[in-house]
């Protein structure tokens, strides 16, 4: 199978709050890879984070179902763990939700930032769910590398066709880029 690029997106932390991908998402591709790369927020210890509009939807607001893996390491060797987050009240895991999912953490500094990726399942299709999941690589600002795994899906059987990113407080730098397999 083949990745065909569909999408570059290179944001500066001087005039982008999100990162939106409004168009090639259709039925031409059965599998959707959001790349990012080298992910720097303006705010300390911002989510990084994503959301979906429906076919003929806006907001940014669709029914999510997730949860979340978090494992870590800090750069003191003196702190470890790995753990699943699941907490009503969480910033991290959804429970039939519409807010923006988390995908990682990141601090602001020089020497901070995230890569990583997202993959979208069949977002096209009418009579399923839509499925997706991410890993990601972070430093956080707390001196901890971190490694998230997402995983959930749009509560809809409508067309997903839009996705945006962005951080939870401020704006953000680096490459967002989507892919077409099949």
């Amino acid at each position: 199978m083949a990745m065909k690029l569909l999408a570059d997106n290179t944001a500066d932390t001087t005039d982008l709050a999100t990162v939106s991908f409004t168009s090639s998402i259709d039925s031409t591709y059965k599998l959707y890879i959001f790349k990012f790369i080298n992910i720097n927020p303006a705010t300390d210890n911002a989510f990084f984070q994503f959301q979906a509009n429906a076919d003929g939807q806006s907001g940014y607001n669709e029914t999510i179902t997730s949860t979340v893996f978090i494992a870590y390491h800090n750069e003191a060797d003196n702190d470890t763990s790995l753990q699943y987050v699941h907490d009503s009240g969480s910033d991290y895991d959804q429970d039939q939700g519409t807010s923006y999912q988390q995908l990682c953490t990141i601090g602001n500094g020089a020497d901070e930032s995230a890569s990583g990726e997202l993959f979208l399942f069949n977002p096209s299709n009418s009579t399923y769910v839509k499925h997706f999941y991410s890993t990601a690589a972070s430093y956080h600002g707390s001196n901890y590398t971190r490694n998230m795994r997402v995983s959930g899906y749009f509560n809809t059987t409508t067309a997903i066709d839009d996705i945006q990113f962005k951080m939870s407080s401020g704006n953000l730098d680096g490459t967002i880029k989507m892919y077409g397999v099949g």
